[in-house]
């Protein structure tokens, strides 16, 4: 909770549980009526770092590190201008590479590492690919459509499902009150014994239940379209019977070029394991066991001592 505090007024959530903290370009952090105050004249510095700042730069702080607000800012940013694919590169290496390139101009601005030859390379950057950029925000603007799209059909199909077993339930409320009006008629005008009607309204009951709320068809795609499964439920999968299923081969031995390691019995009872971490209870629950480990060390260690080119 302490953490969660205005650097300014020193105001606390726990002292003010309502506090909103907002964070600016810097990545310092102030609460909303410090924000107010400090804006009172139409303009305004940092009180930790002096630098500049405008009122539309504050925004709600998400999380508690308020660094981390500010690398999140920056790289939405930097990756409006950098936002070439792996399509636009020759070959893997390129396309690394300017990956690598992304997250060192996100960490230069982040920790406040050359800005200004950080902010000179990315001018220089949107001039030699002014094109390809524009080319990929068109492209990309058409797919946050389509996925909004996509997204809003899906919607409707939800609120349709869900009126729809909304129905239902009604009408279901409706039909058990309608037994239950018809079952109290019967046992009070009947002259039949009461427990015989109970007992065939109950299997009058249990024989239309499975009815009362007919399934509704269940989602076989995802939202983009792609199914979720080609095969039916109802389709048994085809039973393969040529031969067995696997055939258990040894390892082949190979030649250690080297003296042979101790086995097991030697490893425990002669001392390889005092310098060797004991497993805990959690570790032995999970299989792992200090012995194996302690063997393939010796067998590395040992591999190789005979070798001659």
């Amino acid at each position: 909770m302490d953490d969660q505090a205005c650097p300014r007024c020193k105001t606390t959530k726990y002292r003010n549980p309502s506090l909103k903290l907002m964070v600016n370009v810097c990545g310092h952090a102030l609460c909303e009526s410090c924000v107010d105050l400090l804006f009172l004249k139409g303009s305004g510095s940092c009180p930790d770092c002096n630098v500049p700042l405008r009122r539309s730069n504050f925004r709600v702080q998400l999380f508690e590190d308020p660094m981390v607000e500010k690398e999140i800012d920056i790289r939405k940013r930097v990756l409006k201008d950098y936002n070439k694919k792996e399509e636009d590169f020759a070959s893997l290496r390129e396309y690394n590479d300017y990956l690598e390139e992304i997250e060192t101009i996100v960490y230069n601005l982040t920790n406040n590492i050359d800005i200004v030859g950080t902010n000179k390379r990315i001018e220089q950057y949107k001039k030699d690919n002014k094109e390809i950029i524009m080319k990929n925000k068109a492209k990309i603007g058409r797919e946050e459509v389509e996925l909004e799209e996509i997204l809003e059909i899906e919607k409707q199909m939800e609120e349709l499902r869900r009126a729809e077993i909304n129905r239902l339930e009604q009408e279901a409320k409706k039909q058990k009150i309608r037994e239950k009006e018809a079952l109290i008629d019967e046992l009070m005008f009947a002259e039949g014994d009461a427990k015989d009607i109970l007992n065939t309204f109950a299997q009058n009951k249990a024989s239309k239940q499975e009815d009362v709320l007919p399934a509704l068809p269940k989602v076989t795609q995802f939202s983009t379209g792609v199914k979720f499964t080609r095969v039916s439920a109802q389709q048994a999968l085809p039973l393969i019977e040529e031969g067995p299923l696997y055939k258990y081969e040894p390892p082949a031995v190979y030649d250690r070029c080297g003296p042979e390691p101790p086995s097991i019995e030697d490893i425990v009872g002669c001392g390889y394991l005092k310098h060797v971490r004991a497993e805990n209870e959690t570790e032995k629950a999970g299989g792992y066991n200090s012995t194996l480990p302690c063997l393939r060390a010796l067998q590395d260690a040992l591999a190789g001592l005979y070798h001659a080119s």
